[in-house]
């Protein structure tokens, strides 16, 4: 498929030196490719009939157009941070009709909000682009750039490309909690659905390597127990509730545990766990540590937390989003997106497991 990857740890202490002492290296014409949820979601449920869209103010108030986008923030989500940080070109979503010709060189945006792991995560959200229609617009994408440079440039621009994939929220939220009884949750215990959709996980992320992906950040979940839109319907004290926060925990320790297999597997350190989770609870837990002055009510909303249905233009809107840690009742704001970008680009291996990404763009500079 494509020239076979390097393994990331054999590097590692090479670099070492340069990882303290430049800033993160900046990418040349490298492509970056994005699947998954709403979290990363740029513009494509636009173009879908579909009630998962974000499409309407006050979304996009902070973004540099002051206007809704299609992303479920105020501003800009981690993906558009990831590529100002290494100065990767903005990527469009790849049902837009303006990714055309050259554009196709940057890379694209595949993800949709409502989509899970599971095909039946997000049915009520009617038409959304689900992880295996994601994967086929992917393929259909190296068809296209096939066109223009040929094929062994078109693996080139793949395997060379950095990718994110954000999935699992929805499977708890809009899928095994999203009624007391759910068919999932009729079918599986909490500690067997983790389980359950770690492995299916597994499948997904073994066949985005056979599509040609070499350098994949695998982002976990937030502490889902912890946003306003749960907070509201399951907890009367303001604590975060135990049963989704318990899932995400048991969800977050199977994903690590399951890429360090698929590393080697594959036999490189191909996929990065990123600890969302513990970014978050990092601001969860001390939020004026990190000039918050909520972390537990929603900017925009309404009901308990600001956490019932969706941010709407009738919707109560706070007047300083950087004080909220969360923008809408799931999503957070462009400010906190900032602190979680700047730990998957230098934190410990406590967020990044094997490495973060300024290590693998410094390990990787060195070898071309």
């Amino acid at each position: 498929m494509s020239s076979p990857a390097f393994s990331l740890t054999m590097l590692a202490a090479a670099v070492a030196v340069v990882v303290t002492t430049v800033a993160v290296p900046r990418a040349e014409a490298r492509a970056f490719f994005v699947f998954g949820d709403s979290l990363v979601d740029n513009g494509n449920n636009n173009y879908l009939v579909t009630t998962a869209r974000a499409d309407s103010p006050p979304y996009g108030i902070d973004y540099p157009t002051g206007r809704p986008t299609g992303r479920f923030s105020n501003g800009l989500n981690i993906a558009d941070l990831i590529g100002e940080n290494l100065g990767l070109e903005s990527t469009l979503p790849y049902l837009c009709p303006e990714l055309q010709g050259k554009k196709l060189l940057d890379g694209a945006n595949f993800a949709s909000a409502g989509v899970g792991i599971l095909n039946d995560t997000g049915f009520q959200f009617i038409n959304i682009i689900k992880i295996p229609r994601q994967f086929e617009l992917f393929q259909q994408y190296q068809e296209r750039v096939n066109e223009l440079i040929g094929a062994e440039e078109t693996k080139r621009v793949v395997s060379g490309g950095l990718v994110l994939i954000v999935l699992g929220g929805n499977d708890f939220v809009n899928n095994y909690f999203l009624v007391p009884f759910s068919a999932r949750r009729l079918q599986f215990s909490l500690p067997a659905f983790s389980q359950y959709i770690v492995s299916e996980y597994h499948n997904i992320l073994l066949r985005l390597h056979d599509l040609g992906a070499r350098t994949v950040l695998v982002t976990g979940t937030g502490p889902l127990g912890c946003v306003p839109a749960e907070l509201a319907v399951r907890s009367p004290n303001g604590l975060c509730a135990e049963e989704p926060q318990l899932g995400a925990q048991l969800f977050n320790s199977g994903l690590r545990t399951m890429i360090k297999g698929l590393n080697k597997e594959v036999g490189a350190d191909v996929f990065i766990y990123v600890n969302a989770l513990q970014m978050h609870n990092d601001f969860i837990n001390n939020p004026q540590a990190y000039g918050f002055d909520s972390t537990r009510v929603a900017c925009c909303g309404q009901g308990p937390y600001n956490g019932l249905g969706l941010c709407n233009p009738t919707s109560y809107l706070c007047p300083n989003r950087s004080a909220y840690a969360f923008w809408d009742p799931f999503h957070p704001t462009e400010r906190a997106n900032r602190y979680i970008v700047q730990q998957m680009l230098h934190g410990s291996q406590k967020y990044m497991h094997p490495m973060n990404l300024t290590t693998i763009m410094a390990m990787q500079h060195s070898t071309n």
